[in-house]
């Protein structure tokens, strides 16, 4: 069984390296320094504890560097370097400590005759069942170095797509986190301060100073209260999204909210279609292509139509079917899939679908953003406008009794 060996070397020029290297013994390690040209120093195994052991939540290495490493890959390829010189090379070239991690595996599996795909098969936190599908088919077909190109086109698509959505959604998440920010503030500490100037001049105040104040004594007394309904909002949604049943409502809520669920069921369809066309492209089986794809979609609506798509395909009938027959599928996204059964260009139409609603996406997000920022100005000076209102409109009476 592999295992995990730091060591310190030297290379030709007499310069220190040092790393770290899975392989079956520390004979091998010194093996694999030798035909790196380096002469091992010192070759240590190096223990698993919970101290270094790497957590991660979901893919630790970026989709930036991901495509970087995929265009220098296919770059390589197709100067003629071999592979597993080329992913040495890479080892030395990505910035992600992760994927130079990760390579340097791969790299020791290749050695020890194991195919491209299957060497990155073994690390699925960091090569997703999809990619590896594709460099399969693209090993099968002898079209590694075109696979590798159109891989690092379809993750920097989704890479641009995705950044799109998240700015156009970040930004009133973030105005409206500070507006609140604000008025807790000016309620909390503000507020009070006022209060006591207006019990020692008297008199009765305005209706809208009344609420302030009455707003302002609750928060002071019970803002643990706020507390408890975040935290219990958070671990709501929490549990809600690991159960698939109960994930597929509030999927569903999120696809029909106004505006922005538009705009996030484009994306959605957008990588659908994708993915589904690149995998195809590279002859790969379409029910595998869609059973991959379903894997690669996060939202549980999308996902189950195509899990009745594919049932459907499977029983003989149209692809398309179960999508015609439900409210997330627009009627443009239906009969392109349909013309593309039967005139056997299925990937291209999905392409030419994946085009289409990557292009409404960012047409889309730069046309909310240029909406919502004055309409988030606005809202957060109506609210802080109207606490500082309800402070200065008793303060002018007192002013003018005094007088």
């Amino acid at each position: 069984m592999a295992q995990q060996f730091s060591y310190v070397a030297r290379d030709r020029q007499g310069n220190k390296k040092s790393g770290v290297i899975q392989a079956e013994t520390k004979q091998s390690v010194r093996s694999i320094l030798r035909e790196r040209g380096l002469r091992a120093l010192e070759v240590q195994e190096k223990k698993q504890t919970i101290w270094n052991t790497d957590i991660y939540i979901g893919n630790p290495v970026k989709l930036s560097d991901f495509v970087i490493f995929l265009r220098q890959f296919a770059t390589l390829i197709k100067a003629g370097v071999t592979i597993v010189d080329s992913v040495r090379i890479l080892i030395e070239q990505t910035e992600s400590k992760v994927l130079r991690k990760t390579l340097a595996q791969v790299e020791n599996d290749l050695r020890e005759g194991n195919s491209l795909s299957a060497s990155f098969q073994k690390h699925t936190k960091v090569f997703s069942a999809l990619f590896t599908n594709m460099i399969h088919a693209g090993e099968v077909s002898g079209s590694l170095e075109e696979t590798l190109e159109e891989m690092a086109d379809y993750f920097e698509k989704q890479h641009k797509t995705k950044e799109k959505v998240k700015s156009a959604l970040s930004y009133p998440i973030v105005v409206g986190l500070l507006a609140t920010g604000v008025v807790i503030f000016l309620l909390i500490s503000i507020v009070p301060t006022f209060v006591n100037m207006f019990d020692q001049f008297g008199g009765e105040v305005p209706a809208i100073t009344q609420f302030v104040i009455a707003t302002s004594d609750w928060m002071v007394q019970y803002w643990y209260i706020l507390v408890l309904l975040l935290l219990a909002f958070i671990v709501s949604i929490l549990l809600i999204r690991q159960n698939k049943e109960t994930k597929i409502y509030l999927d569903s809520i999120l696809l029909k909210l106004p505006i922005f669920g538009k705009l996030m069921r484009k994306s959605i369809l957008a990588r659908m279609s994708r993915t589904l066309s690149s995998l195809l492209k590279n002859s790969v089986p379409i029910l595998e292509a869609m059973r991959l794809t379903e894997k690669v979609i996060e939202n549980q609506v999308i996902a189950k139509v195509l899990r009745e798509s594919r049932t459907t395909l499977e029983r003989g009938r149209s692809l398309s079917d179960p999508m015609a027959d439900h409210w997330a599928f627009p009627p443009l996204v239906t009969q392109m899939i349909t013309v593309g059964e039967q005139t056997g260009s299925l990937d291209q139409m999905l392409g030419r679908i994946a085009d289409f609603y990557e292009s409404e996406v960012e047409t889309a997000t730069d046309q909310m953003k240029s909406l919502i920022e004055p309409l988030m100005i606005i809202l957060l000076a109506g609210v802080v406008g109207f606490i500082v209102l309800s402070i200065m409109v008793p303060m002018f009476e007192m002013f003018q009794n005094v007088n």
